[in-house]
């Protein structure tokens, strides 16, 4: 087989501890998933127990220490931090209770949105990928082993931008927990390795501007610093 085109090299996640990699392959996004963030949206949290689902291109992957260019057509570039769950099974209706034995380790990522975009998709009716689909739109840190940390269902998550604090929650308040999210997705389609999933954000997200430097932290999990250009 020869590609009329050379093919574009895979988005990769590092390890830390060791230098492997996990090429990713889907990248999904949970919306609405701590109460106190979606209360301060006006939407409100999702009712029952269907977390709002997304997807983002894998190729929008950005690594700790790199730059993330401005994106355009955005008057409002918003950062959300978020704990990553990374999927190293695949598996097709996983029962919850079996769930974390498909994840492979975390990481903590920011979810990069286009405001301004978003809320024009929204009174539009339009899909929301243009905003969230973009160059550096998902920045991620290096991934930590559940065979390691274990499966993380509590801890302190924060943000800071330009060394003042933007969010601070604990994942102990996620509405849907990775068991239950890894669970609904395969539901819709089989999850497989390099599957990878931003879990929710807690209250507080703003607008970034160039040349901000925004350092995240998950607690037991680990950090990551990118910078606005």
């Amino acid at each position: 087989m020869t590609f009329s085109f050379s093919a574009s090299p895979p988005a990769v996640l590092s390890i830390h501890g060791n230098g492997n990699v996990i090429p990713v392959r889907r990248i999904y996004t949970i919306g609405r998933n701590y109460a106190d963030h979606a209360a301060e949206t006006g939407l409100g949290a999702i009712s029952g127990s269907v977390p709002g689902i997304s997807l983002k291109p894998s190729d929008s992957v950005l690594s700790d220490g790199q730059t993330l260019p401005y994106p355009s057509k955005t008057e409002q570039l918003d950062a959300e931090i978020e704990m990553v769950v990374v999927v190293g099974r695949q598996g097709r209706n996983i029962p919850t209770k079996d769930a974390l034995d498909y994840v492979f380790g975390y990481a903590v990522g920011l979810d990069m949105i286009r405001r301004d975009i978003m809320q024009d998709c929204i009174a539009n009716e339009h899909s929301w990928d243009l905003c969230k689909s973009f160059r550096g739109a998902s920045p991620v840190g290096q991934v930590r082993l559940a065979s390691e940390i274990g499966h993380p269902d509590t801890g302190e998550i924060r943000l800071q931008v330009n060394g003042v604090a933007r969010q601070q929650g604990d994942i102990a308040k996620l509405i849907w927990k990775t068991s239950d999210i890894v669970a609904r997705l395969s539901a819709y389609d089989a999850v497989y390795p390099g599957d990878i999933v931003f879990t929710g954000t807690p209250k507080g997200p703003g607008p970034v501007s160039i040349g901000d430097k925004l350092e995240c932290y998950l607690e037991g999990v680990g950090n990551l610093n990118i910078s606005i250009g």
